[in-house]
Formats: C-alpha cells, sequence, structure tokens
C-alpha cells in the first residue's frame, strides 16, 4: 500500500479547501499544476485562483525536493526536521498604469501576514508592446519548512489569502 508524503497530504489538504471555496462560489480557480522534476528528484504544486468577478489573482505554491524527501523516508539519516515542504504565496495584478505606494502596500501586506514574512514586489512591463498594461506581482515566502503536524495551518491559510486578494483588489482597482 502507498504511504503517502508530507507533501502528499499537504497538497491534498490544500486543493480540497480551495475546491470547497470554488464549489461555493467564494473563489474561481484559474489553474492548477502538479510537477515532479526527474532529474532533480523534487516536486513542486501550485495553484491559482481569484475572487469572482476580480482581476488580482493568488498563486499558493507548494515545493519539495530530494532532501526533504530523503529525510522523511530515511530516517536513518536523523533530518527529520527537513521533512517538510516550502510554501509561497505570489499575487499577480495587472492594470494599465501601476500608480500605487509600494511602501503602503508593503506595510498593508504586513498587517495580514506578520512581520517575519519575506514580502518581495515586482513590477514588469514589456516597453516595446502596443499594450501599455504592467503586471505587479508580489510574493510572499515563509523561509522555513512547513511540516505535516501544521497541516490545519493551510486551511486557515485561505482565510488570509482571501483577506489579501480583497485587500489588493481594493487598492489596485
Amino acid at each position: 500500500m502507498f504511504d503517502p508524503t508530507a507533501f502528499d497530504n499537504m497538497k491534498v489538504v490544500i486543493e480540497g479547501a480551495l475546491y470547497d471555496l470554488d464549489i461555493s462560489g467564494e473563489i474561481v480557480i484559474t489553474d492548477r499544476n502538479d510537477s515532479i522534476n526527474m532529474a532533480k528528484m523534487s516536486r513542486r504544486f501550485d495553484m491559482t485562483f481569484r475572487l469572482p468577478e476580480k482581476k488580482v489573482k493568488a498563486t499558493i505554491e507548494l515545493k519539495s525536493g530530494l532532501f526533504n524527501l530523503a529525510a522523511e523516508l530515511l530516517p536513518s539519516i536523523q533530518s527529520e526536521e527537513q521533512a517538510g515542504c516550502m510554501l509561497s504565496l505570489k499575487f499577480i495584478a495587472a492594470k494599465e498604469e501601476l500608480d500605487l505606494d509600494y511602501s503602503a502596500l508593503k506595510a498593508l501586506l504586513l498587517d495580514i501576514w506578520g512581520p517575519t514574512r519575506i514580502i518581495n514586489q515586482n513590477v514588469l512591463y514589456d516597453p516595446l508592446s502596443i499594450d501599455p498594461a504592467h503586471s505587479l506581482i508580489i510574493t510572499i515566502e515563509f523561509d522555513r519548512l512547513i511540516h505535516e503536524d501544521q497541516i490545519e495551518d493551510l486551511v486557515e491559510m485561505t482565510e488570509f489569502i482571501i483577506t489579501t486578494l480583497k485587500r489588493l483588489n481594493e487598492e489596485i482597482s
């Protein structure tokens, strides 16, 4: 019988929480990826979604490498603290002009996610394109492994993501 890894269990919890919100109409799932990199023996899972009738999208990403899997499956290497996954969030907004106060935006995000999170903001645009759209990409890194004993936190995290989407839609629209 297949014994699911921490990555598998966390992925299922995230999927279930997001699909429940999609079915209830609170969010609209727009993309889902589940990848295995055979060269590096790593896994990556992500889901992208938005609020109904809104433009800002959120992506939740879960990653696990060979060392994380080995720590879980080979207890003899004595590194069970490495048996987990990296989690990151990305928020993407596209707009013709992004005349935003990026410091205030970072303060808003720190208010929601706490001061220990690593928050980066990048603005992308193609200067040669006829379409003058700019994209704001905000990433939130947790800078630590998420372990299986924190699995319930992943469900609670969806509420913080929805709050962030609501606040970003207010600020950017």
